[in-house]
């Protein structure tokens, strides 16, 4: 379980604007796109930072470089003008079973408002997709910051950010009866030590969670405040672990607490900013501890799994109503199909075929997708008739499981061409709790 720290990128979701379709090949109606090198990055921050709405903040120059994977950088200069921007990293996504993908993560994509429908996004993106897949990158990841943007380029949306907000009072805590860590103790510890604790414990951590992604070194710079992202209001938060007796850490809650006061009497609101526990006694032993915090009277937790038990662990879980910014997080797009279905595993037996409408070919075909008893599985080529018809877009939604292919096709997003194929695809998709990515990037 956990909820957002700021990345190491930007931290806000990538913003673009809606470009025209078309290629280019190196530029774009008189304007050059090229990859950005230390000598653009200047450029290339303040165009990020006119595309998210924030003229003004520091271009922030050393905080840029620390993310700059060459050829993976990409600007398009009207002169020397960065008018559009965009940028991904290598990471790896956890899929169902605990395979570790090697992913495209996507972000810093802006277009300044001179220059839209240029097709300067569709450009720079396809450039970046075939590299992708050059590089065995089977898919491709993003978080939206508009919705109509992406299902262009063929990506769905595939987990969510879900939260929730809780009157401590009206809960009555956490239930006397749930079952906790035994043998261990909480620890408050500094932001150094989070800096030292925390890559160790999320690798653990991540390898357990369909839908995490990694942290790198700059994450965690970012979360102790060891460096601040331009335009950042970084205030020092707590960090709180959990040991075993023997020392291991179990857990880690990150939070803040808002020094509000009614007339004498303390109103406080504690926000939980990170939560990760490897077991539920743990996660249950947080709980408590961030349930009896001195002056709190409202607790905030901005992501936890959208299925996550929270609610079921309070006296009365009608306290806890939805956090106002829960909506679609981590964006899907299947670059090679037999790759990323060969890496997940699967929850029953079954086969059903897909016929996938890819405009820029990388998904295209129809598949037919055979799983095994023992939990593994293969898309393969076919020419078979099809289950099922659906777009890359609806292919990514499906991908982790996160999401049902029988409410796609309710919502005319999938077609069934057989009788109960998306029910057959939802139960060889399925996983246990719904894949989550706990971090925007």
């Amino acid at each position: 379980m956990s909820t957002q720290m700021p990345r190491s990128g930007e931290t806000t979701p990538g913003h673009a604007t809606a470009d025209a379709a078309g290629v280019g090949a190196g530029s774009v109606d008189g304007v050059e796109i090229r990859a950005v090198g230390e000598a653009d990055l200047g450029a290339w921050g303040a165009a990020v930072s006119t595309g998210f709405m924030r003229p003004g903040v520091p271009v922030a120059v050393e905080f840029r470089r620390l993310r700059l994977f060459p050829g993976r950088t990409l600007g398009a200069f009207d002169g020397d003008r960065c008018v559009a921007t965009y940028r991904s990293f290598p990471t790896e996504l956890t899929l169902p079973g605990g395979a570790l993908l090697p992913v495209s993560a996507i972000t810093g994509v802006t277009t300044t408002q001179t220059h839209r429908r240029r097709g300067l996004l569709t450009t720079m993106m396809r450039q970046d997709l075939d590299a992708s897949r050059e590089r065995g990158e089977a898919v491709a990841i993003l978080v939206a910051a508009e919705y109509g943007i992406y299902g262009r380029y063929g990506f769905g949306p595939a987990t969510r950010q879900h939260g929730w907000e809780i009157d401590i009072a009206r809960s009555g805590g956490l239930r006397a009866d749930l079952p906790e860590a035994a043998g261990g103790r909480l620890e408050l510890i500094s932001m150094t030590e989070l800096g030292k604790l925390g890559p160790e414990f999320h690798e653990r951590w991540r390898r357990t969670h369909p839908g995490a992604i990694a942290r790198d070194e700059s994450f965690w710079k970012v979360a102790n405040g060891e460096i601040t992202p331009p335009g950042s209001d970084w205030k020092e938060p707590f960090a709180l672990v959990h040991r075993t007796a023997e020392g291991t850490v179990t857990g880690l809650v990150v939070y803040a607490v808002e020094d509000v006061w009614d007339h004498s009497n303390p109103n406080c609101p504690l926000t939980v900013k990170d939560f990760l526990a490897i077991d539920q006694p743990t996660a249950n032993t947080l709980w408590r501890y961030v349930f009896s915090v001195d002056w709190v009277r409202r607790v905030i937790v901005q992501n936890i799994g959208p299925d996550d038990p929270l609610p079921l662990l309070l006296g009365n879980p009608r306290a806890a109503v939805p956090y106002e910014e829960n909506f679609d997080l981590m964006w899907l797009r299947v670059l090679d199909v037999p790759a990323a279905f060969g890496a997940r595993t699967y929850a029953s037996a079954g086969r059903v075929v897909l016929d996938v409408a890819d405009r820029d070919g990388y998904a295209a075909g129809r598949w037919a997708l055979e799983t095994d008893a023992d939990g593994t599985g293969r898309a393969v080529p076919t020419t078979e008739d099809a289950d099922l018809a659906l777009s890359a877009s609806a292919l990514g939604t499906l991908y982790l499981g996160a999401e049902s292919a029988a409410r796609l096709a309710a919502a005319s997003l999938v077609t069934e061409r057989r009788p109960g194929a998306a029910a057959a695809l939802d139960l060889m998709l399925c996983t246990p709790l719904k894949a989550w990515n706990p971090d925007s990037f």
